[in-house]
């Protein structure tokens, strides 16, 4: 029965953050400035997909084996030349400066679902600090996949610009929406009746 548990997690997360990466997300803000909020409401596009709070989600829901197989596959898919990553895929992508980002899913995903299934995690805030650290997980390896590459002069800019783009825009956002997957996760995991 915990096969069947780990294999549909895996897969249900799979799916997450295939169609996560495809969704851009967005915060609903008032057209009249912050302050109004009586007038109509559009919506703000952020600089960032679904793909990083579905395995986020996946993790705090169905534990680490399950979210560690999501992520394995997930890259397993872009890597062998189906364009599931923000770029496209291949075996080339390696060389990406975002895909120490993509290689951080493995130790966020373990780690993020180690953490929710410690005693004492019924709450959105401790859920939240765990996908949080999950998120700071994949920065640091991204991080340190940039700094590698321009060790070795393998970008073709300066390392301020690269760390602008993939770690400190994204970050506020990403944050932000640890917040509403700690959330989803707690619901879920109370509709699913996974022990707290």
């Amino acid at each position: 029965m915990r096969a069947l548990a780990t294999w549909s997690g895996a897969i249900a997360g799979l799916l997450l953050i295939l169609v996560g990466g495809l969704i851009q997300a967005a915060v609903p803000l008032p057209s009249g400035g912050l302050n109004d909020f009586t007038g109509t409401w559009t919506l703000v596009s952020l600089p960032i997909t679904l793909q990083v709070p579905g395995l986020l989600l996946t993790a705090l829901v169905c534990g680490p084996r399950s979210s560690m197989l999501a992520a394995v596959a997930y890259l397993s898919v872009g890597l062998f030349q189906l364009p599931v990553f923000y770029g496209g895929g291949g075996p080339s992508y390696v060389l990406d400066p975002g895909f120490g980002y993509l290689a951080g899913f493995l130790p966020a995903a373990w780690l993020t679902g180690r953490l929710a299934r410690q005693p004492g995690m019924n709450d959105p805030l401790s859920l939240a600090g765990a996908a949080g650290i999950g998120l700071l997980v994949i920065q640091l390896c991204g991080i340190a996949n940039l700094l590698l590459g321009a060790l070795a002069g393998r970008w073709s800019g300066t390392l301020l610009p690269l760390l602008m783009s993939y770690s400190i825009g994204p970050l506020l956002p990403q944050l932000l929406l640890c917040c509403a997957v700690a959330v989803v996760a707690l619901l879920l995991r109370r509709l699913l009746l996974l022990p707290s």
